[in-house]
Parts: structure tokens; sequence; C-alpha cells
């Protein structure tokens, strides 16, 4: 849009059109939708004029012009935003005048209107009828500094209608705030453009309204002695306390918190004051929960008059600001003693830093300082890293024990033994030779490590303590909802998300339109140009659209149809994307183990297999990680396109997609080498082929539990070593990194910062945003999913698992410590869906073993041969038994290898010999040995099920201890208060008899005073009697008077005097 500049210089008598064009352009700014048709209105001819004596009347005019458009009363303070560095640092978290604390900051970018700085001797002004926002001149420096010549600030170029409609939301914004009663201050603009930080600080009327809406618990004056343990019992404890004293964290008023002193907690109310111990208002709530406050106006709070929005999350997403944390509680590097450090310094030093990785979590200050959301996720993620203990004692156990047995374990010696000759079948077409048994000798012991019987044994613990596991969980989350006052928490109502009030108004412009259209037609004029007999029923239609609240509205099924096809299409897409990475890797296996078969030299021939393992492995592992960061960016989108309702409903199914398509990629490749490689290959001389030319792969000798255990290993530690720890340290640092060059880089270069230290807000604005728990969760699920589901085929899973976890502990905790921003304080009970995802994974971890044990390792034929098939009852044999042969002649064309000595090779099945009957079908000793394993997986599972249900059963999801404090905390509440009203029953009737008492004695008084002046008074004249004396219901009235003075002077002295001081707000 081109925009005229002609100036035209204008004397004295034209001021009226500069008052003119500010008053048109403070009307034309406070209507929204004049500010989304200004695209399509020419802007203005510039107006421009030099005075030297009307300088104080423009900018009074100007002024003027500026308060109208103010939407609240209240003016905004702003501070300059550099104050004095030398101040005590914990001053950086308050506002200039060093006493209201900041409990919230909101964020947004700002470019300044080019100024006119005027000189006493001549001003020249310059103005744009924009219609957009309005004209204001800078205020004076707050803190009393020398006064600057004014200076004018005006549009000189043309506007933009979407910065200008921001900026009248924002107005609108900041004016609902003050009306809710927080104190807003703000930073001065001394840049062209740059961020804008806007402070919000809760006085105690907003606190403790908010506290009492919110219904959060505090602490009452009454208190309780808890149950001193006697006996055995109070012995073991004290000696536990004593052993674990070194590895506890510390933090000061721990004891106190420990200690067998237990306070009453009740809903705050503002009627019960006196039942709280107040000692200061302004440290009476704690800092999480005066931002959690905060945050809870700022989500309710709606924009009627620019915009149909509601909430702070809405207008982010809009763009109308940045972003709204809350602050730290200053640095956490710490100097001095643990006494003068703040929570901060505390969490940083006791709990943040990887040389506390011995010591227990301080989950009540983590809860104090984060929530109770991410306090839980903390004290879940500590619990199960201490199960892991004994989980990965008894895995080394079981490890150590096939390292002990491998010399005694006959299978393994037979397969070592060069005596018995077993000529084996070539693993490949023509360049293959035939091969001896003994050769793998090596993958037979290694194998044995990990495939013998105390396995079974093994996944029958594991599928236990699984349930063991989470129901220890539950009963540490209902301890800790009842030490952290969460016990009655009720649900709280959420408030739509941006995307759904944006789809939802769409939707209602194109009912009202359609409505609109449809209703046009049936208009019908009469003669005399006025509506027929059809305008009382265009009048009811109206009448009715205007009484149905559109709050009502919500979209359906058919408005997510069009997501839900999506969805369903793009997830089955990506299960063909998993499923083709794993072939492809299958594809690459076989290319690469042909390859060098054809190699002349014979070292790359004996380490075909491992080499292609090794690097079929890493080349999974590359893939999985790229495709599984692939798969969370699609998860939220197709997320986005079901447009859930609340925050809530989004993550749950932003988590559920995440973990399908995940869980996929993660396992595809196990499952691959568990289930389904060596038992398509065939058989010689009726091979499966791919693309005609490459045979499928067998396994080895030994079995694929072997390169099972490989691959879980080599796919579970490059996972939690790479993804967990390498890019959750360098991604953020990264992020940080490009942050700041882009915002140096906006940065105006004529404008230099005044040297000094930062406030605290613009430093947790250079941390990165909190981004919700859903990835720390994913990662300890899916670690959880190696550790239960193919635990049988890798024992030390869950000592790897535990190592892992006391650095992610640490890592995760100096991530939030010193990378993030604070996040908002969130009240929850429980971890939600991911507890069900838990117990989903450990009931398919038995269904899972089941199969391993049965189909991918040998424990199941060798019963079947020891049992039915030997003679001796022992392993002797049982290699031969399970070999069977193959007469060399059989083989197709070009297919046989060049030596020509050899009529019989052996291949590992259950199939009848070439001179039977049936050659080459399956024996019976196959059907048998199917039998069993199918009954074995019948068996393990109903067993292990059972007893999980027994161990569930066994063990109250509520600890006895909890319960009885419980229920003594309802019993003596119920007294505090029957007391209370007992005591207001007591006093009402101490104060109505003494008032009778005073009464009786005044009527005695004045009968004494009557009967000796009533000769007197009835000689004079006017005489008149008591009852009908105005001045005889005088004392009467002084009596009640005095009563009711006392009453009132008797409640002051109470704490309840501070209740007719706060109630009203």
């Amino acid at each position: 849009m081109a925009v005229n500049r002609s100036r035209s210089y204008v004397g004295m008598d034209d001021l009226h059109v500069l008052n003119g064009v500010s008053t048109a352009l403070s009307e034309s700014s406070s209507v929204c939708s004049d500010l989304r048709d200004i695209s399509e209105i020419e802007v203005m001819n510039s107006i421009s004029c030099t005075f030297d004596d009307s300088v104080d009347f423009i900018e009074e005019s100007l002024h003027h012009s500026d308060n109208m458009l103010q939407t609240s009363g209240n003016k905004i303070h702003v501070a300059n935003n550099m104050m004095d560095m030398d101040q005590d640092p914990r001053k950086r978290l308050y506002f200039a005048d060093g006493r209201r604390k900041v409990d919230y900051v909101l964020v947004f970018h700002y470019r300044k209107r080019s100024s006119i700085r005027g000189s006493p001797s001549q001003h020249r002004l310059s103005i744009i009828s924009n219609g957009s926002y309005h004209l204001g001149v800078e205020e004076k420096d707050p803190e009393g500094g020398k006064e600057e010549p004014a200076e004018v600030v005006v549009d000189v170029g043309p506007p933009d209608p979407a910065e200008g409609e921001k900026i009248m939301i924002r107005e609108e914004f900041e004016g609902s705030l003050k009306d809710a009663g927080l104190e807003i201050e703000r930073d001065k603009e001394n840049k062209a453009h740059g961020h804008a930080f806007i402070r919000l600080h809760a006085p105690w009327q907003v606190l403790s309204r908010e506290a009492e809406f919110l219904k959060i618990k505090v602490q009452t004056k009454k208190s309780y002695e808890l149950r001193e343990e006697k006996g055995l019992a109070a012995t073991m404890n004290e000696v536990w306390r004593k052993l674990n004293q070194p590895f506890q964290p510390k933090v000061p008023h721990q004891e106190q918190e420990n200690s067998r002193t237990k306070f009453l907690t009740h809903c705050f109310s503002r009627d019960k004051l006196h039942l709280y111990n107040i000692q200061s208002k302004d440290t009476f709530f704690d800092n999480a929960t005066r931002s959690r406050i905060v945050y809870e106006i700022l989500r309710r709070t709606a924009c009627t008059r620019t915009c149909q929005t509601m909430g702070i999350t809405t207008l982010i997403a809009n763009g109308v600001y940045d972003s709204a944390f809350p602050l730290h509680d200053g640095d956490f590097h710490s100097s001095g003693q643990a006494e003068g450090k703040n929570e901060r310094q505390l969490l940083h030093d006791e709990w943040a830093r990887y040389g506390a990785f011995y010591k227990y979590q301080p989950i009540d200050l983590i809860r104090k300082y984060f929530g109770e959301k991410i306090g839980l996720y903390f004290a879940w993620l500590g619990v199960y890293t201490q199960l892991l203990i004994p989980a990965s004692v008894v895995g080394i156990i079981v490890f150590f024990y096939g390292w002990a047995t491998v010399e005694t374990n006959v299978p393994s010696q037979e397969m070592c033994d060069e005596t018995q000759n077993f000529t084996m079948c070539p693993l490949c077409d023509r360049v293959c030779d035939y091969w001896q048994l003994s050769t793998a000798c090596g993958t037979a012991r290694a194998s044995h490590l990990f495939d013998n019987p105390a396995t079974v044994f093994f996944a029958i613990f594991m599928s236990l303590w699984a349930a063991m596991f989470l129901e220890h969980w539950k009963r540490r989350q209902i301890s800790l909802n009842y030490s952290w006052d969460l016990t009655g928490m009720e649900e709280e109502e959420e408030h739509p998300r941006p995307k759904y009030e944006t789809i939802l108004l769409q939707k209602r412009q194109r009912k009202k339109k359609n409505k609109k259209n449809k209703n046009e037609p049936e208009r019908v004029v009469d003669e005399s140009g006025e509506l027929g007999k059809d305008k009382w029923r265009q009048r009811l239609l109206s009448a009715m659209a205007a009484g149905n609240p559109t709050g009502h509205e919500k979209l359906t099924w058919r408005d997510r149809l069009p997501g839900y096809l999506i969805n369903i299409s793009s997830i089955l897409f990506m299960f063909g994307v998993t499923c083709s990475a794993v072939f492809s890797v299958i594809i690459y296996r076989i290319t690469i183990s042909a390859l060098m078969a054809m190699s002349p030299d014979p070292d790359v021939k004996s380490n075909v297999r491992v080499t292609v393992t090794a690097t079929a492995v890493i080349i999974n592992l590359v893939v999985i990680l790229i495709l599984d960061e692939i798969y969370g960016m699609v998860a939220a989108w197709l997320t986005e396109l079901e447009i859930p309702k609340t925050e809530t409903n989004f993550e749950e199914r932003l988590i559920l997609k995440a973990f399908v398509l995940k869980f996929m990629n993660a396992y595809a490749p196990i499952f691959y080498v568990a289930f389904f490689k060596g038992r398509f290959a065939g058989r010689p001389g009726d091979y499966v082929y791919v693309f005609h030319d490459y045979r499928m792969e067998e396994c080895a000798p030994g079995g694929c539990l072997i390169e099972l255990c490989i691959q879980l290993s080599i796919i579970m530690l490059g996972k939690q070593l790479i993804q967990n720890n390498v890019f959750e340290i360098g991604i953020p640092k990264l992020k940080k990194l490009c942050r700041t060059l882009k915002d140096k880089d906006r940065e105006p270069k004529e404008i230099v910062e005044q040297p000094g230290r930062r406030q605290q807000w613009h430093m947790d604005y250079d941390l990165e945003p909190f981004d919700g728990l859903t990835p720390e969760y994913m990662e300890m699920i899916i670690q959880f999913g190696f550790v239960s589901l193919f635990v049988a085929s890798f024992p030390l899973a869950p000592l790897f698992a535990l190592l892992n976890n006391v650095i992610e502990i640490r890592l995760d905790a100096k991530k939030f410590v010193t990378e993030l921003r604070r996040p908002d304080a969130v009240r929850t009970k429980d971890i939600g869906i991911w507890y069900n995802i838990l117990s989903g994974l450990g009931k398919f971890s038995v269904i899972i073993n089941a199969f391993v044990i049965s189909f991918t390792s040998d424990f199941i034929p060798r019963l079947v041969y020891q049992y039915m098939y030997s003679e001796t009852g022992t392993m002797h044999g049982f290699i031969n038994h399970t070999l069977s042969y193959f007469n060399v002649s059989n083989f197709k064309p070009g297919t046989m290898p060049s030596t020509s000595d050899i009529t019989v090779c052996r291949y590992k099945d259950y199939r009848e010999p070439p001179w039977s009957n049936e050659p080459y079908q399956f024996s019976k000793q196959y059907w048998s040995v199917l039998a069993a394993r199918l009954g074995f997986v019948i068996l393990f599972q109903n067993l292990v099920i059972i007893m999980s249900m027994l161990v569930a059963w066994l063990i109250p999801d509520m600890p006895k201890n909890i319960s009885e404090q419980l229920k003594k905390d309802k019993t003596l509440l119920v007294d505090v208060f029957l007391n209370e009203e007992k005591e207001k029953l007591q006093l009402i009737q101490s104060l109505f008899s003494k008032d009778l008492t005073n009464k009786q004695q005044e009527e005695h008084q004045q009968q004494v005073s009557d009967k000796t002046s009533l000769p007197l008074q009835q000689s004079q004249p006017g005489f008149l009697p008591p009852s009908s004396s105005p001045a005889s219901t005088a004392p009467r009235t002084r009596a009640r008077a005095a009563s009711f003075s006392q009453f009132t002077r008797q409640m002051s002295m109470s704490p309840r005097r501070d209740v007719t001081q706060h109630t009203a707000v």
C-alpha cells in the first residue's frame, strides 16, 4: 500500500485539526472489526506541522487521546529495565520497589514506533491516521530522574493491521488482569524493537480469594503426634535410618518434615484465617503456589471486546504473546551454608549434580519447587530405579550360573567335539562349501550363557517383579498423595485448546452464513415494502438464535471424521515404513553374507556371521533413532488433526500414538529375530529365495537366541546412550545457542546495552521452554519394555537399565534446574495413562517371554528329548537328535558345492531322512516338540498371571498407617470445627447473659431513683410517667451499646480479627 508522505506546515489556526485527527484515531482503534478491515482502507495523507509556543497544548491533546485507549482505569507502572546492580540478588525477583514479588512473567516482541525528540525552540510532529494504535508520549522516568525533553511517539510508516490488533488485545488482556486484582509492571522501552517483559504480582487479597476458589489445602495450627512403633519394628527402623543417613540429601528442615508431629490440613478459607499459622502474608503461600494461582487467572481471563479468545494459552498460540512463565528462585550457583541457599541452589547441589548420584532424591523439595506432576514423575523414576536393584542382582546370578555351567553343558560339549564329525550342509549356494559343526563351538558356548534352565526361572521372576513394581508404586503414590494433601483433590475443569476454539469458531461462522443464505430467499416483501407474513417467523428464529448460547456447541464426530481417517491411514503407512526398514536390513544381511562368502580371503569367510550381524544391528540402531524423531513429530501432527478439546485429551491421545509408533519402531527388528528369522528359510533342496537369487537367512547353529541377545543389547544400550543422554544434553544447548544468535541478529546495532547484571526474567527467557513430561516418560517406558519383554534372552538388561537410570535421574535433574524455564506447578494425583501402559506391558511381557522360551530357545526340545527320547535320561545325543539328514544328490542344479566326495550332509530340523517313505517331511519328533511348546506357553501364561494376581491381592494398595492417619485426620478436623462452634455459642450466651444482668441492674437502679424522686416529680408541672418518658430508654441503649462494644473488643483480640480485613476482595 503506497502512502503519500507529503508534508504541509500549519500554524495555530489548524491545531483543531490535530485534535480531530487524534480523536478519530482513538475512536477507530477501539473497535476490533475496524482493525481487520484496515488493509482495505487507504491511509490518510500525512499532516506535518511546526510550532514554537503551542507544544504543551499539542502534547496535552495527544495524551488525552492516549488515555481514551486505556482498557482499565488503573495505570500500569513502567520501570527502568536496568536497576541497581549492586543490590541483593534476591531483589531481582521483585518489582522495582523491592517489596512486591514477581509471580509470573509475560513476554512479547515489540517494535517501537519512530519518535521525534523535540527541542524547546522547535518541535515537529508527523501524524498518520491509521486507525490501528494510539498516539502517545513517553512517560517520565518513574525513578524520579532528570526530566528529559518531551518525546512524541507517532507512526511514520504504513501500519501493520495484525500488529495493531495484537496491541489492542494486549491492552484489553492486561486491563482485565488489573481488574482481577493483579499488579503489573513493565520495562521502559529503550530500544527500537525487542522483547518486552511484563511482570505480574498477586497481592494477598488475590491469593486468598483464588486459594479458596481452587481449594488449596494449607496447614492448620492443630497438630498431633504420630504413633511410635515399639519393639523389634522400632529397632529395625532405627537401624535402617542410621544406615541411610549418609545417603540422605542435606536439605534444611528435612528433620522437621520427617518428625513424628503431623499438622492437620484444610482447604483454605478466608473465614477461617484464625485456624492457619500465618506468620507472614508474603511467605504463607510458596512460590509454586503463587505462580499456580496467577496462571489460573491468566488461563481464564478472556478478551471479549477485541477478539473472542480466552486464556493466555490462546494468546500465545495466536502470537499476541511470545511466552509466559514463572521465575526461578535466582541463580543456581551457590556459595556458603545450606541455610542461606534458595530452593534452586539446594536442588542443584543436592540433586542435580552427578556427584550426588548415591543420594536419595529430595522428593518433597522437588514437589515444592516444580509442582506435584513433576514430583510424581521423579518419585516414580526413583521407585523404578530402586526396584531394578534386586532384578539386576538376580540377572547377574543367572548370567554367572550360565558361565559356571558352560563347561559341564552336554550339548555344548557335543558341538565342540571334533570326533563326532557332523558335516553340515552349505550356508549358501555354489560358493559355500560343506562345514563341520565343531567350528561353531564358540557360538554354542556363548549361547549357553543366556539359554539355560535358569533363564526360565528369571522370566517367571521378572513377570512377578513387574506386578510387584506396579503394586509398590501404587502404595508409594497413595503415600505421596497423603503427604502432599492430594487425597481429596477434585479434577479441575479445563479450558478448551486454542485450535479447538478456532475450529469451533469457524464452524459457527459457517453455520451462521449457511443459515443466513438459507433464510434470505424466504423473506417475502409485500407491496408496501414491508415484510409479509414471514416476518414473525424471521423474528422468532432470530430470537431463538440469540437466546441459544454458543458455548453449548461442540465439535462432533462428523467434524473429526477427516482427521480420524487420516490418522488410521497414516499409522498404517508408518507401520509399512517400519516393516520396510526391517526388510531392507534383511536384504542387506543376505546380500553381504553372499558377497563375503564369495571372497577368496579365508579370514573374511570365517567371520561372515559376526560381521554381518554387528553391522546390521548398527544400521538398525541408526534407522530406529531417525524414525523415532520422525514418529514423534508425526504423532503430534496426527493428534492435532483429531482436534482434542482439552490439554488432557490432547496429551493422552498423543501418548498413545507416540507409544504405538515408537514401540513398533524399537521392537520390530527384535521381534523379527525372535520369532521369524530362520523359520521361513526352507530346507536343503527347497530353500526360499528373495529376488530369485538370494536365500533367506538362517539362525546360527546354536540357535537364534544369541543373536537376539546381541540385537537387544546393542539397540538398548545405543538407544539409551545416544538418544536419552547425548540428545538430552546436546539438543537443548544447541537450541539455546541458535536462539541466542537469532536474538543477537535481531537486536538493533545502534543500541548499546548498559553494562551490568541481567535481570532474572531475562536469564529465564534465554532458557529452553518446558515441553512436558511425555518424552521423559516415553524413554523410560521403552526401557521398561526392554527389561521385561525379552528378559529371557538377555538377563543383564536390568543391570544396564539400572546404570542408565542412575545417570538419567541426575541428567533430568540438571536439565530441569539449569536448562529449562521453570514449569507451571500442576496438581495431579497420579501418573495418568502411563500406569495403564505399564500394566499392559507387564501382562504382554508374560506372553512374549513364554513364546521366547518355547520357540526361540532350546529349553523345550531339551526337555522333550530328555524325558521322551533319551535312552539314558540324560542330554547325551541331543545334538544328533536335532539334526536331520539330506542327500546331496537332491540339490537343485547349479546350487551344489563343487566338492564331490560328500554324499550326505546334516541340517538342523526335525524331518524324515531321505531313505524313509516320506522323505524330508516333518517327523513325529517335530510334532511332539511343537505340542510341548504350545503346552508350555499355555501353562506359563496361566501360572504367571495367577501368581501376579495373587501378589497384587496380597499387597494392599493403601498402607495401613496411611489409612489410620486419614481416619484420625478426619476425626480431629471434625472435633476442631465442633469445638469452634461450641466456643462461639458459649461466647454469645455469655454476652447475652451479661447484657441481661446489666439490664436488670439498670432497671433496679431506675426503680430506686424513681421512688426517691417521685414526690418531687409529681409536684412539678409537665410530669410524664416513666414508661412514656423519652429519656427512660437511654440507659438500656447505653447498656446494649456497651455490651456490643465489649463483644467486639473480645473478638478483635482473637486471631479472627483478620476475617473482617480480608474477606472483602
